[in-house]
């Protein structure tokens, strides 16, 4: 697989009350193209300060990013927009991403229409085909985003993430709202679509069964570091650190489970 992520050194301290907090601390990671990466470590590990970097919503301190064999800390203006549109997020709760007055067309319209992607004219044949590869109902496009379900939201962000046609994709706690069967049915899209498309992921979250499942890769954090990076199931059957230990003492049935 070609190299699609390439992340050095990369940190980001904060100040408060006198100290400055180290939430990112000389962070490296790489993501091949089509590839998973799991990012997982207990809350404050810096995981959601990383996915922020990337996407360029926080700036680094220290540190370089390079996408698509482009310096993409040097990306400014218009420059930074268009490129924005080859990596997407998706987030914990997608009601807070969108405006709850919006109707489900409007979300998947807006980037379709800044990215130039379809015309005015094209575009309501494009959400409907968007919502079809997520499993909703083409007619949902008339509906509020407030007036559906965590799980209907959470396919409504996807469908908007992958309206741009990225080459990754950055996933925050992205199903960890959601009850286990509708997980495991947005688990199960994230996989076809990735078969489909050649997507990559970063794949962020705290519960490790989930990463495991959909991961070909695992980094672990701790205190803005990463502590331990491998193969997925090395990761979870012979962990080196003690945050990956600690991750998998709370799952311990992913121990002894077939591969």
């Amino acid at each position: 697989m070609n190299g699609l992520l390439t992340v050095a050194a990369l940190s980001k301290a904060y100040s408060g009350s006198g100290r400055q907090v180290a939430a990112l601390d000389a962070v490296s990671l790489a993501i091949a193209a089509g590839e998973t990466l799991g990012l997982v470590g207990a809350s404050g590990s810096g995981k959601s300060t990383l996915a922020r970097v990337l996407l360029r919503l926080l700036e680094p301190d220290a540190g370089s990013i390079r996408f698509e064999g482009e310096d993409w800390l040097a990306l400014r203006g218009a420059d930074l927009r268009r490129r924005r549109a080859h990596m997407q997020m998706v987030f914990q709760d997608p009601l807070a991403a969108f405006n709850p007055l919006a109707s489900v067309a409007s979300v998947l319209d807006d980037p379709l229409r800044i990215h130039g992607i379809a015309d005015k004219a094209r575009r309501p044949g494009e959400i409907a085909a968007l919502l079809e590869r997520v499993g909703l109902p083409a007619a949902f496009a008339s509906r509020p985003v407030r007036t559906l379900s965590g799980g209907q939201r959470q396919r409504v962000a996807i469908a908007r993430a992958i309206s741009t046609r990225p080459s990754l994709l950055v996933l925050d706690e992205a199903v960890s709202a959601l009850d286990v069967t509708v997980r495991g049915r947005i688990l199960e899209l994230l996989v076809e679509l990735q078969r489909e498309r050649g997507l990559a992921y970063l794949f962020i979250s705290h519960d490790l069964a989930v990463v495991r499942a959909i991961s070909h890769r695992i980094a672990v954090m701790d205190a803005g570091r990463i502590v331990e990076e491998g193969p997925a199931r090395d990761v979870v059957t012979a962990p080196r650190s003690d945050a990956a230990r600690q991750l998998v003492a709370a799952v311990p049935r992913l121990v002894t489970e077939p591969a």
